[in-house]
């Protein structure tokens, strides 16, 4: 699943790197009960203006009812970097 998110995100030129790290193990709440199961974190970088359409495909592809969707800005990153992420997401 995390697979198909990162390849539909790329090929879809809404982000142009992603990284997928895992399993992790995460401990949460779910239906009033503490769950503990593995899971993986995937870290899509690209530029806020394709948010919108990011999450909405992450929300299409996902098998959770609620998936964790994130958007976690970024203080700083050097020039050419941002420059880069702008140049290659195409929203």
């Amino acid at each position: 699943m995390a697979n198909a998110i990162t390849e539909a995100v790329i090929r879809g030129r809404l982000a142009p790197c992603a990284n997928l790290s895992g399993p992790v193990t995460s401990t949460y709440v779910w239906d009033g009960e503490v769950e503990m199961g593995q899971e993986w974190v995937l870290w899509i970088k690209a530029h806020e203006t394709a948010w919108e359409k990011i999450e909405a495909k992450i929300i299409e592809l996902h098998p959770d009812d609620t998936p964790a969707v994130l958007a976690i800005p970024c203080v700083r990153a050097n020039a050419r970097y941002s420059q880069w992420l702008v140049d290659h997401t195409h929203v």
